[in-house]
C-alpha cells in the first residue's frame, strides 16, 4: 500500500526528513533488494526504485541522499536475529544448517550483487556485514559457547573456529562449484559429514 501523503514533496526551505511510514519504508527496502538480487548494484538507481514504489525521486533523495546509503540502509532493515537452543551442540549446528539454507538463495544473491561495489564503499561495506554476516557469526559463537559450557566439546578445540569459516564457504561456493545454491538439505549433510566429525561429534 502506498502513501501519497509519505511521497508529498515538502515546501520551499524545509530540509528535515519526509515523513515516511515505517510500511513505506520498508516497501521501499524490499523494493532495493529485490531489484540487487535480480539486476545487480550497478544497475539499480534511484529512479528505478522511485518508478517500482511509485513515488518521487525526490523524496528517495530526502530521505537517503545517494544510492550507497539508501542500500546500506536496505541491508540494515534485513538485519535478523535467530535464537537456536536444541539442548545439543550437534543439533543447534544441524538447525542452524537448515536455517541458513532457507535463506541461501536470498542471501547468496545479495552477496554476489554487492562483491564487487562493498569494498569500493565502507559504509555499504560496513551494512552488508551488519545484515548478512555478523548476525550468523554471532549466532554460531553463541552455539558453540553454549556446547563448550556444556562440557560436549574443549574450549580449546583447535576446529571450533573454523566453524564460521566452513558454514559461510560452502553458502558462497556451492553456487560457483555445482550451480545451485547450498540448501538446507545439502548444508545439513556437510554439518554431519563434515563439521561434526571434525569436532569429534560423530
Amino acid at each position: 500500500m502506498t502513501s501519497q501523503a509519505a511521497d508529498r514533496p515538502e515546501p520551499v526551505g524545509v530540509t528535515r526528513r519526509s515523513k515516511i511510514t515505517p510500511e513505506r519504508e520498508q516497501e521501499f527496502y524490499d523494493a532495493v533488494l529485490e531489484q540487487l538480487r535480480e539486476c545487480g548494484y550497478d544497475s539499480v538507481t534511484m529512479e528505478g526504485i522511485a518508478a517500482s514504489t511509485r513515488c518521487s525521486k525526490s523524496t528517495l533523495y530526502r530521505q537517503w541522499k545517494t544510492k550507497p546509503q539508501f542500500v546500506a540502509a536496505a541491508l540494515r532493515s534485513h538485519r535478523r536475529t535467530r535464537c537456536i537452543d536444541t539442548g545439543s551442540l550437534a543439533d543447534d549446528l544441524r538447525e542452524a544448517a537448515r536455517a541458513a539454507g532457507e535463506l541461501s538463495g536470498r542471501d547468496t544473491k545479495l552477496l554476489q550483487a554487492l562483491a564487487h561495489a562493498a569494498p569500493q564503499d565502507p559504509e555499504l561495506k560496513c551494512a552488508l556485514r551488519e545484515a548478512l554476516v555478523e548476525p550468523e557469526i554471532a549466532a554460531l559463537k553463541e552455539i558453540i559457547r553454549r556446547g563448550v559450557e556444556r562440557g560436549e566439546v574443549p574450549a580449546d578445540h583447535p576446529a571450533l573456529e573454523y566453524i564460521p569459516a566452513q558454514m559461510f564457504g560452502v553458502l558462497r561456493i556451492r553456487p560457483v562449484l555445482e550451480g545451485e545454491d547450498a540448501d538446507p538439505d545439502y548444508l545439513v549433510r556437510f554439518v554431519e559429514a563434515a563439521v561434526l566429525p571434525a569436532l569429534g561429534l560423530t
